[in-house]
């Protein structure tokens, strides 16, 4: 491959890179919202708290992405009701079903990140927060979450590149991401082995700096050394 013809098809790259972070930002970001309340019922120790979020969690995280999306974009459509609904300008367009479909995904996943954190906050802690008279809903505001989120950290930067990389399915349903770019530019010029292979370094700088940002705010929050009091 030529510079002129990297040069020729780059801003293509960029705007398919510049789609890739869309769907990646919102939907771990709208996930991580969504997860908190799962995570916290899951830790519950009352059985039907935990019940729903736990079939929920197992589906999400029991069937391939690529299924789900699927069922998202093609299987709603199936269904009357559904096209009536005053949701039907949204679940048609690939691009809101592919936030949809990698939200409830990633929220199973951050959901059982936040449970781990949850369980491994140390109990001298919420003890210490009850003998000063902190009542459970500020015991877990303040003590419980506020450290939860140090000890699951690691675990859910490791999720955002995952996400990043799941991200690469979105281009089965005629999005036009960094993957589903490539494979247009592509069929388009026959450099089929340097087109895919200038999108596997771009994912790469993508993930570099994710992971060098998540390494950033990890220090920030001192997460080894809360850790391993």
């Amino acid at each position: 491959m030529t510079w002129e013809i990297f040069i020729k098809w780059l801003p293509s790259f960029l705007d398919g890179a510049w789609l890739t972070l869309q769907l990646v930002g919102v939907s771990v970001i709208a996930g991580l919202i969504f997860a908190i309340p799962l995570g916290i019922a899951r830790s519950s120790r009352h059985f039907p708290v935990r019940a729903l979020p736990y079939a929920y969690i197992f589906f999400f995280r029991g069937t391939p992405l690529l299924v789900q999306l699927f069922l998202v974009y093609y299987g709603l459509a199936q269904f009357d009701a559904v096209r009536q609904s005053a949701l039907w300008p949204y679940l048609r367009d690939p691009y809101w079903c592919a936030i949809l479909t990698m939200t409830l995904h990633t929220a199973a996943y951050i959901a059982e990140i936040i449970r781990g954190a949850i369980q491994n906050v140390p109990a001298g802690e919420v003890e210490a927060a009850r003998a000063l008279g902190m009542s459970r809903s500020q015991t877990l505001w303040h003590i419980i979450l506020p450290r939860a989120t140090r000890i699951g950290l690691p675990a859910y930067s490791n999720e955002v590149i995952l996400m990043l990389k799941a991200s690469a399915l979105a281009s089965t349903i005629t999005l036009l991401e960094l993957t589903g770019m490539a494979r247009k530019i592509a069929a388009r010029t026959y450099l089929h082995e340097e087109m895919f292979l200038t999108a596997g370094v771009i994912y790469l700088v993508i993930a570099f700096i994710l992971m060098q940002g998540f390494k950033l705010l990890e220090r920030w929050l001192r997460v080894d050394a809360c850790q391993g009091r």
